[in-house]
């Protein structure tokens, strides 16, 4: 390989074989046309021949040419527009009348969906394969591709429909191309320069200038691959890495783009073969500060303009959830909804929503949030009204509609204000700009009957095909660009990460709708011509000055082989006497010294909380660093706001159904309704109250229908035994160290107990319940060992039983406690009510309850004045408490030092 053949040198070849040629022939340089690959070589190319002092040809690509010519004439109704999320609704328009295609809509609505995807897909790739041919031979593609349709075996009927539906529409289309006005051009030569593989539009332009005598001449760059070095070594740096892992190929392929600059190879392409592997890479090389350049642009559903602008349509959904308001609320297109309810409102409305579990916006009681969570949650309400039609609407109308919620908010000033796609998000919605009167996008906005649905789906679909180039900031040093977009140009080095054979290898497949077989026989790309393009663009990056390939050994646990390009390098390097080279790594290597964490530990002296609950004493004595953090610190978890019922959600409805349910027959409302009767309509009561959806509970309500005269016949047999509901969901709250421990004075033990039963005449003594919908295994286990047993114990202090000197509560504390001035005289019990077994009603009782009490109030006093002391309060890290604790993170627990994982 000659230095000749570089990048950098080979303009000098092309420009002066041109020149020669144009000089020999006796023709004018100044009316021929010289034809590029693309539009990053016309720069070069004037470069190397203003170096002749000659006279320049036109220097052109034939799209940049066809440009200059004239503008493309605009889609009307019905026609090809280019834009897939609008040719998606044209699709449909075209298929309402086909019978199989309404079946196929009734049926399966996603089939059809993907469907009409297909068809618009296959259209557009035979639109732009009859661009390329010549117009005079235009109308035989049509035929010869309608005969090879009706030869076609093995395909289905619904692909071969498609097809032929796709082929007829665009064959419809009476548009010329723009690159129609090349043909009529009549230069005094024409010269194409081939690179990457074969041009089927200049090869047809070319061929039909050779046919009216027009000079043409042929200028090929391509290098094959396995012939590359036949004309000796490589010239440039070639080297090879293979890492680890991901992250392992992502800091070596940043490396290597830095140790390339620092040598003054700028600037340095970085090629795009694996996006996921270059948006790691890129974030590695921008804490450098670098100039990076990306040709290949992002998605712009990806850029931050959109997902906030998609946040308020999902929010606009029949089935939005409040997890999708909230997200909506927080963006900045909601800022004007945030300034009406104050700074805080947004945090407070999120809380109640969390601690009440409204997980749907029909659930959320604006009346029971504070004033300004309720100022943001109706202007919420009311600014989307227009987003939330129930019925089909005009295209046009339902952007309208999205623009003037835009106006409302201030949100269209908000969008326009950000660079990073704001504008083009506008325009690509249409919210920014009107379609030309008559064009196709005219009759599409206004001729589209949309869902509200297919309306997000479709702004979800044009954001997935727009695209947004972010700005160079600073001078040029990395360009991140296409394997294609590397040939011929001017870089210092090329950085290619993913050369194995899972990224650098397949080539990118064609519409679904069109096979191999099919695309063979009407000259569209097939597999194997994709194949030998890519090998074609692969050779090229051996022009570069130097280039380093990487790629992964290992893909999980499995080995990735070297991609198939690769590996006919070494080969073509074998065959000159050399090997492909190892990459040296530039990374410096830093012994960082150990530093083991141990069992974290807390101190408190001094303080201590003002209350205490159940949960908390079980805090305390499961792991008291996780009572550190969740009492004394108040550290919570945000609690999720699920859309679907879970456990938790029935058993909490389950006891608003049994308070209610007693509370009625108590005070004797409704007489003639039945027991059952009235605990339906409890359960039904308590379903709007927690806004639960019936559809969403159906699996709990089915349990509920076998749950309620299992209930009934248990209450039955316990009122025959003399025991009566008394009082239900009671709010306790004592001092027990009032009187004996000045350090604990203050501090209270409060609670809300279940339910409280009583003997026909009180002289059985008081039996406190606690419902639970659990495993009844999980509260026998819980009962075998009673003083393990906190949430019946602590049912027992609060009300008052402990012989070791736990004062009766005070008047008027516990919610209608102070008629019972002290504790009772009669034996106490306690125990768990299993409501959710599958053989019935299950009593598991904590056998001498208040004997623990006495117990566990001793323990609690002597470990609260150790906290108070200053004694440490270490992390356990044993047993189950750390199985679901949420403070595993704040302990550290999976760090520690030989900790188990």
């Amino acid at each position: 390989m000659s230095p000749a053949h570089t990048s950098a040198a080979i303009w000098d070849g092309v420009t002066r074989r041109a020149a020669d040629w144009l000089e020999a022939n006796g023709l004018s340089a100044r009316d021929a046309v010289l034809l590029l690959p693309f539009a990053q070589h016309l720069a070069p190319a004037r470069r190397a021949w203003m170096k002749l002092s000659r006279w320049q040809p036109r220097i052109e690509t034939t799209h940049s040419l066809a440009s200059a010519l004239g503008p493309s004439a605009l889609p009307q109704a019905d026609q090809l527009t280019g834009d897939a999320a609008i040719d998606a609704l044209a699709a449909r328009a075209l298929m309402r009348g086909q019978s199989w295609a309404e079946a196929l809509r009734k049926e399966d609505p996603r089939a059809y969906d993907a469907a009409v995807q297909r068809l618009v897909e296959a259209a557009h790739a035979l639109a732009r394969a009859a661009a390329l041919r010549d117009p005079a031979r235009r109308d035989d593609f049509w035929e010869h591709a309608r005969q090879a349709l009706a030869l076609q075996s093995g395909v289905g009927h619904l692909e071969r429909a498609l097809l032929a539906v796709a082929l007829e529409w665009a064959a419809s289309d009476p548009r010329a191309p723009a690159t129609d006005a090349l043909f009529p051009l009549r230069p005094s030569a024409w010269l194409h320069l081939q690179c990457g593989g074969p041009d089927p539009l200049a090869d047809a332009l070319l061929a039909s200038a050779e046919a009216a005598g027009i000079p043409c001449l042929r200028l090929n760059a391509d290098l094959p691959l396995d012939a590359a070095f036949h004309g000796g070594a490589p010239v440039g740096r070639l080297e090879q890495a293979v890492c680890e892992d991901f992250e392992d190929l992502a800091q070596c392929s940043a490396a290597s783009v830095l140790d390339h600059l620092r040598s003054g190879r700028a600037p340095v392409a970085l090629i795009a073969q694996d996006r996921v592997l270059l948006r790691r890479v890129r974030a590695l090389l921008e804490r450098q500060g670098l100039g990076i350049q990306d040709e290949t642009g992002w998605t712009l559903a990806t850029t931050a303009p959109a997902a906030q602008l998609m946040a308020m349509l999902r929010a606009a959904r029949r089935d939005a959830t409040v997890d999708d308001w909230l997200a909506w609320l927080k963006t900045p297109l909601a800022a004007s909804l945030r300034e009406k309810g104050g700074s805080a409102s947004l945090g407070a409305l999120e809380a109640h929503c969390r601690r009440r579990g409204w997980s749907a916006p029909q659930a959320v009681r604006a009346d029971r949030l504070p004033p300004g969570s309720e100022r943001l949650w109706e202007a919420a309400r009311e600014a989307l009204v227009p987003l939330q039609s129930r019925g089909a609407q005009a295209l046009e109308a339902w952007i309208e509609a999205l623009k003037q919620t835009l106006q409302q908010l201030g949100a269209d000033e908000r969008l326009a204000r950000q660079p990073a796609g704001g504008p083009q998000v506008l325009e690509a919605l249409w919210l920014s700009k009107t379609p030309w009167p008559g064009s196709g996008h005219e009759a599409v906005l206004r001729g589209a009957q949309l869902t509200a649905s297919e309306f997000v789906d479709w702004v979800s679909q044009t954001l997935e095909a727009g695209e947004y180039k972010p700005p160079l900031e600073g001078g040029l040093q990395i360009m991140i660009t296409p394997l294609a977009r590397t040939m011929l140009r001017p870089f210092g080095a090329i950085v290619l990460p993913g050369a194995d054979a899972a990224t650098l290898g397949p080539v990118p497949p064609g519409p679904v709708l069109i096979g191999d077989t099919f695309a063979r026989e009407i000259g569209l790309p097939t597999v194997e011509g994709k194949r030998q393009a890519l090998a074609w663009q692969f050779a090229q990056l051996l022009r570069a000055p130097a280039l380093t390939l990487l790629r992964r050994g290992h893909l999980g646990s499995e080995p990735l082989a070297a991609s198939p390009l690769l590996d006919r390098l070494d080969l073509a390097l074998q065959a000159v006497g050399q090997g492909l080279p190892h990459w040296h790594d530039p990374r410096i290597e830093a012994a960082v010294p150990a530093a083991p964490v141990d069992r974290s530990a807390a101190q408190a002296q001094g303080r201590l909380p003002s209350s205490l609950s159940a949960s908390a004493v079980e805090s305390l004595r499961q792991c008291p660093y996780q009572f550190f953090a969740r009492v004394l610190l108040g550290l919570r978890e945000a609690g999720e706001l699920d859309v679907q019922a879970d456990k938790r959600d029935y058993g909490t409805w389950l006891h608003a159904v049994l308070h209610q349910f007693h509370t009625e027959r108590v005070e004797k409302r409704d007489p003639l309704l039945d027991d059952d009767a009235r605990l339906q309509r409890a359960a039904q009561d308590q379903m709007r109250e927690l806004g639960l959806a019936p559809a969403e509970f159906l699996p709990y309500s089915a349990s509920f229908a076998r749950f309620v005269p299992a209930y009934l016949d248990w209450l039955a047999e316990r009122e025959a035994d003399g025991q009566r509901f008394e009082r239900g969901e009671v709010d306790r709250r004592v001092h027990p160290w009032a009187a004996t421990e000045p350090a604990l004075a203050e501090l209270a033990l409060l609670g809300r107990i279940d339910r409280i039963d009583d003997g026909a005449d009180g002289a059985a003594g008081q039996l406190l319940i606690d419902y639970k919908t659990g495993s009844l295994k999980g509260l026998k286990d819980k009962v075998a060992n009673p003083l393990e047993d906190t949430q019946l114990t602590v049912y027992a202090l609060l009300m008052g039983s402990a012989p070791t000197g736990l004062p009766p509560p005070l008047a008027g504390e516990g919610g209608g406690e102070g008629q019972r001035p002290g504790p009772s005289t009669s034996p106490l019990r306690a125990q768990y009510l299993a409501l959710d077994d599958a053989r019935g009603i299950a009593e598991i009782e904590h056998e001498h309850v208040e004997e623990t009490a006495a117990v566990m109030l001793d323990g609690l006093r002597r470990d609260l004045l150790a906290i108070h002391a200053g004694d440490p309060l270490p992390a356990l890290g044993e047993g189950v408490a750390c199985a679901y604790c949420e403070m595993r993170g704040l302990c550290r627990r999976d760090d520690w030092e030989g900790a188990a994982p």
